[in-house]
């Protein structure tokens, strides 16, 4: 007898272990490694001349071996473990990062809907289980059976209440995974509001440093005017200058002072955009490193795997939609299919408390069934087929946010190479401005010279120099900008990604 019981045993078996519907396991995109194209895009003439002069500064940091002359190899590995803004040896924006990752408004929220979904999985998951609830009731009946005189009674009755739906097809397995593929999206979301807000504090944190940087170079900007104007005031006191002269100095100082104003509103603004950022209220924002220092402090790379950009948040939230719509395809698929179920009662029941708990008043029922689809309209047939169409659109969408990721990775790194390309020409510019100013106002003290060859060598080194700390910034922007299109997350207690 035992073994005619075995085929249904393992019958049984098989059919509880299946789960109809498609395969959800996905493989990522393969993705050929990136290169910077700015060395190929760049007119070969031009190319030879910012490698010369990227020679010429080489050696000039031969001694301290600066890392922005000197890029680093990135692997896979490499990139999980790399603390993204420590390349830039800022402890002060690191202690910010935190704080903001900590206090921010937009990453609670995220946190919080991160819990939602993981509380919606094990709802999902209770539809394995078999389902009891304890019913209490009491009643006054009055009923008649044929053609007897009705007859009355009272019924106390307490039961328990079995309900299972035997998960035969898998409809339900299907449906907590496209949950659990749900909560997955939703964890990449939190890593992506993270993301983005160490990306936006890093970002103005710099911003805020090319302000200093320029503020500076606008104040010893403005000393150096009113010196000229003194020596101006001298000279016409003395007969040598005309008032036109004086006038003309003056008139730059003026211009001097508005722009150390206008870089002075500008900090108190950032600063108070950082403070928002950092879910607190407006003060004044904590300084580390200089952005010189920062700048030839970081080593990014020349070229990176392809594969860093799959594990983008984004990336990988496009594929768990895709993975949920696909385990949906398997829900509607189930729907079409025999429903088993078992339900049962048991307890007791009596006219009044007297002997309610005794075997006298038990009562039960044990019933199995099953339920088959035979006519619906068309529905559960067109449940299925717009559950493979929205799969479709999630295929489509994953595939098209690999392919924004990869064309944003590919800029970042043409960005860092281009912006350290452009450091390179505009140090150059200013060293030669600096040289030719101080012969300008050599000549100018001799009398070789007008005012107007100061004014002009003074205004083109101002420019320069503002140039310079733009592009200083735009560099670690870029490097910023880089990690970010690789998908690094912020892990407060290393202070780093992971």
């Amino acid at each position: 007898m035992p073994s005619q019981k075995a085929p249904g045993v393992a019958m049984l078996a098989l059919l509880v272990g299946c789960a109809v519907g498609p395969s959800t396991r996905v493989t990522p995109t393969p993705a050929a490694p990136l290169a910077s194209r700015a060395v190929t895009a760049a007119p070969p003439a031009a190319r030879q001349f910012l490698d010369s002069l990227t020679r010429v500064r080489v050696a000039e940091h031969a001694d301290t071996g600066a890392a922005l002359w000197r890029p680093r190899a990135l692997t896979v590995d490499a990139a999980r473990d790399l603390a993204w803004l420590d390349v830039m040896q800022d402890t002060q924006l690191v202690a910010l990062v935190n704080t903001a990752v900590t206090n921010n408004r937009d990453v609670q929220a995220a946190v919080a809907r991160v819990r939602e979904y993981r509380a919606l999985v094990g709802v999902a998951r209770a539809d394995l289980y078999p389902r009891v609830d304890v019913v209490a009731s009491a009643s006054v009946n009055k009923v008649s059976f044929g053609g007897l005189a009705p007859s009355r009674f009272d019924a106390l009755r307490i039961t328990g209440e079995l309900q299972w739906e035997l998960d035969f097809w898998g409809r339900v397995r299907r449906q907590t995974e496209a949950a659990g593929f749900d909560r997955r999206a939703h964890e990449e979301d939190h890593r992506a509001v993270v993301l983005t807000l160490v990306s936006d504090v890093a970002t103005a944190y710099l911003a805020l440093k090319e302000v200093d940087e320029n503020l500076r170079i606008a104040d010893e900007t403005l000393g150096s005017r009113q010196a000229t104007l003194g020596l101006a005031q001298r000279r016409f006191a003395q007969g040598v200058i005309s008032e036109l002269d004086v006038r003309q100095f003056e008139s730059e100082v003026a211009r001097s002072a508005t722009t150390v104003a206008i870089f002075t509103r500008q900090r108190v603004e950032i600063e108070n955009q950082l403070s928002v950022l950092l879910g607190r209220e407006p003060e004044a924002i904590p300084r580390g490193r200089a952005l010189e220092q920062a700048v030839q402090a970081v080593a990014v790379p020349e070229s990176l795997p392809g594969a860093l950009v799959v594990r983008r948040p984004d990336v990988l939230r496009a594929q768990s939609d895709w993975q949920a719509a696909t385990a949906r395809i398997g829900v509607a698929i189930g729907n079409r299919m025999p429903t088993f179920f078992v339900t049962g009662t048991y307890g007791t029941q009596r006219p009044d408390f007297d002997g309610l708990f005794s075997s006298r008043g038990e009562v039960f029922a044990l019933q199995g069934g099953v339920s088959v689809p035979v006519f619906h309209g068309g529905r559960l047939v067109n449940q299925e087929r717009a559950a493979r169409a929205r799969a479709d659109q999630a295929r489509a969408n994953y595939e098209q946010t690999v392919l924004i990721a990869l064309g944003e990775a590919s800029n970042a790194l043409s960005g860092v190479r281009l912006t350290r390309d452009q450091i390179v020409t505009q140090q150059t510019q200013a060293q030669a401005l600096r040289r030719a100013l101080a012969l300008a106002q050599q000549r100018y003290e001799s009398g070789i010279a007008s005012y107007l060859e100061v004014l002009d060598a003074q205004r083109q080194l101002f420019d320069a120099e503002l140039s310079l700390v733009q592009v200083q910034r735009e560099y670690l922007v870029a490097t910023v900008q880089l990690y970010k299109a690789l998908g690094g997350t912020w892990n407060e207690a290393r202070g780093g990604t992971g």
